[in-house]
């Protein structure tokens, strides 16, 4: 089977986002350039970390290559596109930076449902879709700020156990298994 590789060198836009209510919330890496849109879905925790790794490389790009990445800029807090459609569901995040075009490349490659083969050493499985974008370093501010706020949206913490608290409330291990409401 063939697999699809969608590449957007720069795209017009790269944005994480959501479609649902807090507690019930599909994630979204969402790619538009060229008359095209791919919608590729993860997981909350996935959103978090790409933030927190794409800002542990623009910190190490400043360091090594006196690059930055000016904060500050108007983040696009705009719905995501339609229609999302999810072209996969994302199973490994892969992040680079590119010196000669000065720009981050973020790879999201499909979740595989099968046993994995032991892939060559730095060689992705090559019979799986992926979404690869390349983006200044400015626009990956701007993804990650977004990505954050995005990420913190969701529903409140418990005061005593941290958990996510539903409308409705949850059962607080802390609270002896007594349902605890806001």
């Amino acid at each position: 089977m063939t697999h699809q590789v969608y590449a957007f060198e720069p795209p017009d836009r790269f944005v994480a986002g959501t479609v649902g209510v807090p507690g019930d919330r599909t994630f979204f890496l969402q790619a538009r350039g060229g008359g095209r849109l791919v919608s590729v879905a993860l997981e909350k925790m996935q959103v978090s970390l790409l933030a927190d790794k794409l800002e542990e490389l623009l910190d190490e790009v400043r360091l090594r290559f006196g690059v930055e990445a000016p904060a500050g800029q108007p983040t696009d807090n705009g719905p995501l596109d339609t229609p999302v459609d999810e072209e996969f569901r994302v199973g490994t995040l892969g992040l680079a930076w590119d010196t000669d075009s000065t720009t981050v490349v973020i790879e999201a490659v499909e979740a595989s449902e099968a046993e994995p083969e032991e892939p060559e050493e730095g060689e992705p499985d090559a019979t799986l879709d992926r979404l690869r974008v390349r983006i200044s370093p400015a626009a990956t501010r701007q993804f990650i700020d977004r990505a954050r706020r995005l990420v913190a949206a969701g529903r409140p913490p418990c005061p005593l156990c941290g958990q996510p608290l539903d409308p409705a409330g949850h059962l607080c291990p802390r609270h002896n298994g007594y349902h605890r409401t806001s």
